[in-house]
């Protein structure tokens, strides 16, 4: 997770979970100052970045091949693909070249991102795959104190295929989400306690795992996006936030 001023703030996915409870303070802000451009003899005023920026893109299209899926970066909220009821992935087919370049593409992305958690519609393919990972280098850099509030934990690299949830203690708490395909804003969701995960692994070879505290908020929130639906569903709408909400009175 992207260290904020948000205290216990989970940055998910990009799509991913990111660690929660660090430190304060990463967030900059880097503006670029333009010069005023005086009027022109009919009264009008242009900027030349205006002009220059579509232009840019439009060589860049033109030049540069259109990026396909599975994507190098994380859908944003908006794009149908974090909408729709992922499919599941024919068994035989999980060892198969596709599948493992969306599963290392995945992997790749949120370690890239820092994040503790990730699907397969954020990276723009409709298929039930999620990852997640808590490295023991983010539980080192997280506040002391929100490791037991949280529960947090280290956990080794984990990819589910066609994962089938349980759950296991209804209790629920409530904590600060955010999600990569949600960039710059967090709320708190209500999260079961406990949950129990059955599916394949990478190799295709069955797996269960039973998850609690924090990998448990962090799994349901990755389950939650292979049937299309995001953390602003569930969330508490009066604690939606912008995350740099302080950076703007500065």
């Amino acid at each position: 997770m992207n260290q904020t001023s948000c205290v216990f703030l989970l940055h998910l996915s990009r799509g991913g979970l990111t660690a929660a409870g660090r430190r304060a303070g990463a967030f900059t802000s880097v503006t670029a100052s333009s010069a005023r451009v005086p009027p022109s003899p009919r009264g009008h005023s242009y900027s030349s970045s205006v002009k220059v920026r579509p232009y840019l893109r439009y060589i860049k299209r033109k030049i540069l091949p259109h990026p396909s899926p599975p994507y190098s970066h994380v859908c944003q909220v908006g794009d149908p693909v974090l909408r729709v009821h992922a499919a599941p992935v024919d068994p035989a087919a999980v060892s198969s070249p596709e599948v493992q370049k969306v599963i290392s593409t995945m992997v790749r992305v949120m370690r890239q991102l820092e994040c503790v958690g990730l699907s397969a519609p954020q990276i723009g393919v409709p298929l039930r795959i999620l990852s997640l990972e808590y490295p023991e280098r983010m539980l080192r850099e997280s506040l002391p104190a929100s490791r037991d509030l949280l529960g947090l934990s280290v956990q080794p690299l984990r990819i589910f295929v066609n994962p089938q949830l349980t759950v296991l203690d209804r209790r629920t708490a409530l904590f600060q989400e955010a999600c990569e395909s949600i960039s710059g804003f967090s709320a708190a969701v209500p999260r079961y306690l406990s949950v129990g995960v059955s599916g394949l692994n990478e190799k295709g070879e069955a797996v269960t795992w039973r998850a609690s505290g924090w990998p448990a908020r962090i799994l349901q929130h990755e389950m939650d996006h292979l049937d299309g639906v995001l953390y602003v569903d569930r969330m508490d709408s009066k604690t939606f936030i912008n995350i740099s909400w302080q950076e703007h009175n500065e």
